[in-house]
């Protein structure tokens, strides 16, 4: 859910700034434009960093991640196109592996939808990703590791390919770009990605996306990682049992891509303005339906009421669509989940 403009940025140099906006106006921007303040705010900052003690190691970090940021996001702004899918699972799955085969299958699945397949672009469930996808329909986010092939062929000299030093700046691309997640059988990275995801999203960091747990036939790999879910975290009160929305044990491919589908059914996108919660639709809710969801999800509720309501003044996309708002109070993700599902549902 993308968060709304924050206030003006605080220049303790307006000296410095009035310099840097002159070499914005040099590029041939206009200097007084949001995106031109950003970008100076970035400029701003980094000068900062000369005349305080930071260490070359830490300047090489800082530099090194804006780069592959800044890289990144022009990749994908030049080559997405509609929706993508990030597909997680471990690289030491064989090709002969039921998951290896379930993987392919749900990726070439899904990119007959029309979807694109993102993955780490390395071996095992990542190339089953790839292969089921095709060319046409993929994004790899590499990652330099000293000890596995860290590049599938298929994508190899594509732009779509995108090589990281970072786990971090990686996993940012991933999150940011993903309007769904499906999870294979993995060791730790595996883990770390899904148990991210959820975080975020748990905690309204991330936009909220369907997350699929998928394996090979007989397999009982998330069925375990479920019971551990259930006994340590949610009998012990560290999770809430919202948050159990979050994620959906697929039985088949069919399955997840039908939940994947389904969650887009009506939902389109959603963003904050101010604290305000706007939610977009595909088409629009009766005004029983809307009382009905001012009943069941009450507690989501700051103040007021939902309600529909026209494109907000500060929303810039997506002015085509029927939208309903509420006042969020910032709390219980899981139950808003919960929400998108009995919107679709009607």
């Amino acid at each position: 859910m993308i968060q709304s403009q924050e206030p003006a940025y605080s220049h303790s140099n307006p000296e410095m700034m009035e310099k840097i906006k002159e070499l914005v106006a040099f590029t041939g921007t206009d200097p007084q434009s949001l995106a031109a303040d950003l970008v100076s705010q970035i400029i701003y900052s980094s000068l900062k960093i000369l005349n305080t003690d930071y260490d070359l190691g830490q300047l090489k970090l800082m530099t090194r991640a804006f780069k592959e940021m800044r890289y990144a996001y022009q990749v994908f702004n030049e080559h997405r196109k509609g929706r993508c899918v990030s597909i997680f699972g471990s690289a030491r799955t064989p090709e002969s592996h039921p998951d290896f085969q379930i993987a392919k299958a749900f990726s070439l699945a899904i990119s007959s939808k029309g979807w694109t397949c993102m993955t780490g672009a390395a071996d095992g469930i990542m190339r089953a990703g790839l292969e089921g996808a095709q060319k046409d329909a993929s994004f790899g986010l590499s990652i330099r590791l000293p000890f596995e092939n860290t590049t599938h062929t298929l994508l190899a000299g594509d732009p779509r390919l995108i090589n990281f030093r970072y786990f971090f700046t990686r996993k940012l691309m991933f999150l940011s770009h993903s309007d769904a997640v499906a999870a294979f059988p993995g060791g730790v990275g595996t883990q770390d990605e899904l148990f991210e995801v959820l975080t975020l999203m748990q905690t309204g960091k991330a936009n909220i996306v369907p997350v699929i747990l998928l394996e090979g036939e007989e397999g009982t790999y998330w069925k375990a990682w479920e019971d551990y879910v259930h006994h340590n975290l949610l009998n012990t009160g560290w999770i809430s049992p919202d948050d159990l929305h979050f994620y959906y044990r697929a039985p088949s491919v069919q399955q997840a891509v039908d939940h994947i589908e389904q969650f887009y059914r009506r939902y389109h996108s959603s963003r904050y303005v101010k604290d305000t919660l706007v939610i977009r639709l595909l088409t629009p809710l009766t005004v029983e339906q809307i009382a009905l969801l001012n009943d069941e999800f009450r507690t989501l509720m700051k103040q007021g009421y939902i309600y529909p309501t026209k494109p907000l003044e500060e929303e810039k996309d997506h002015l085509d669509l029927p939208r309903i708002a509420f006042e969020h109070n910032r709390k219980g993700f899981g139950l808003l989940r919960a929400l998108i599902d009995r919107v679709n549902a009607f």
